[in-house]
């Protein structure tokens, strides 16, 4: 399947896909507004980067620890209910962003705003597969994955635009994100309602019980839903691996605009729209992905472009450029991972069985946003410590990490881990 054989998709898959892609879009904007005027931040609330890291973390934690929730609600309840709580909530935060008067409001609206973020992951993948086949579905988490690099790519260029107008500065950007989430929810959600079956909406496993019998309490739900994790090593070592990735990914997203502006010299407007190049890029490298994920084993897309990260990161971390070039080495350190997200994704899928598609994606997400949790403060108080060269000669480390957790992925699993083979193209 080629990607412009997507027109011969069922009119519902193709509904589906261009809906949680806006919401992808819609749902990484918010996750990147602090990044692009982290000095702006600093100066107006007089607080470090190391502190901003700590908003940043307590933003990507609260979104961790609501993963499992939503999964639950996805996989149980309502797919729709998840996707719109999430776009609401998330729009919501970014509202408290945009009027914050002080930086525990800052706190306050990152923290709201990484709740509703937390959601569309959940809700994202069941959606998707059961709207799709096995032999489509690569390309179609690569184009979703395409959209949310675009919604990365936005906020640089939304901030610098609005800022640049007359009586016009951030708050009225990050408002305007705002209020575009919360109109994107109401539609999507009535679209979702009106054009899409019951059987993609709802969950594949059983609801709530129907047959008289009491419903498990709450602690044996846990229960169970713990055993069953701890019951698929293969799920937790694919969780472990996007920690890993995202660690990395998220000390370059951070800091990569700060680092060309103050150890650099780049001016700061071209600094935060090379953070929108950056992403366009990745979103590129996204379908590339897609499409060889389709064709090819996973594992050495993983490797590769883990090992490029660490090249370019440990270029940055020299300081041996001049500004030009460092701008294209931070384009390609922050892009160029994207090539393994298609794949990761595929796998997460395969090794799923249809009724748990909710939790097992909360599961690699909950890899991702401790990742982002933890790179912000991480880095942040190493740049406030030491320096930048350190700050992303330790990000390279992080990135090479990928590339020697993957060969041990490998090594444990093989072929029944779908790394050592093209995967199957059956459905």
């Amino acid at each position: 399947m080629s990607f412009g054989s997507l027109r011969t998709l069922p009119r519902e898959a193709l509904v589906v896909l261009s809906l949680v892609s806006g919401s992808h879009v819609v749902n990484h904007m918010y996750l990147v507004l602090f990044p692009p005027i982290l000095g702006v931040l600093a100066m107006e609330f007089d607080v470090s980067l190391a502190t901003l890291g700590f908003a940043m973390g307590a933003q990507a934690f609260v979104n961790t620890v609501f993963q499992l929730p939503f999964g639950y609600l996805s996989d149980t309840y309502d797919r729709t209910l998840t996707f719109g709580l999430c776009l609401v909530l998330g729009s919501v935060g970014a509202l408290v962003l945009a009027a914050a008067p002080t930086f525990e409001w800052l706190l306050v609206g990152q923290i709201v705003l990484g709740i509703g973020v937390a959601g569309h992951h959940p809700a994202h993948y069941p959606l998707l597969s059961d709207a799709t086949t096995e032999t489509n579905r690569g390309r179609l988490f690569s184009i979703h994955g395409f959209a949310g690099n675009i919604g990365f790519a936005a906020p640089p260029v939304v901030i610098v635009a609005i800022s640049s107008l007359d009586g016009l500065n951030w708050r009225h950007a990050f408002g305007l994100v705002g209020v575009v989430g919360l109109l994107y929810a109401v539609v999507a959600v009535f679209v979702l309602l009106r054009h899409v079956p019951t059987s993609v909406r709802q969950p594949n496993g059983p609801a709530r019980p129907n047959d008289g019998r009491p419903t498990p309490s709450l602690w044996r739900r846990l229960r169970a839903g713990t055993r069953a994790l701890v019951e698929s090593p293969r799920i937790l070592a694919l969780g472990m691996l996007a920690l890993v990735a995202s660690t990395a990914m998220w000390g370059i997203t951070s800091f990569v605009v700060t680092l060309l502006d103050q150890g650099y010299g780049v001016g700061s407007s071209t600094a935060s729209l090379t953070l929108s190049v950056m992403f366009g890029v990745g979103a590129v490298f996204m379908l590339v992905g897609g499409d060889l994920s389709d064709r090819y084993a996973p594992a050495p897309l993983i490797l590769v472009s883990y090992v490029l990260v660490a090249a370019f990161v440990l270029l940055l971390a020299s300081f041996v450029l001049p500004p030009s070039a460092a701008v294209v080495a931070a384009v390609l350190a922050g892009s160029v991972g994207s090539l393994s997200t298609p794949a990761r994704d595929k796998l997460a899928d395969v090794l799923s069985a249809r009724a748990d598609l909710g939790r097992n994606f909360a599961v690699v997400t909950i890899g991702i946003m401790v990742g982002s949790t933890i790179a912000p403060p991480l880095f942040g108080v190493i740049i406030e410590t030491f320096d930048f060269r350190i700050a992303f000669a330790s990000i390279a480390v992080v990135a090479l990490g990928v590339a020697a957790l993957t060969v041990g992925i490998v090594t444990r699993w093989g072929e029944g881990y779908s790394l050592g083979d093209a995967p199957a193209t059956g459905d």
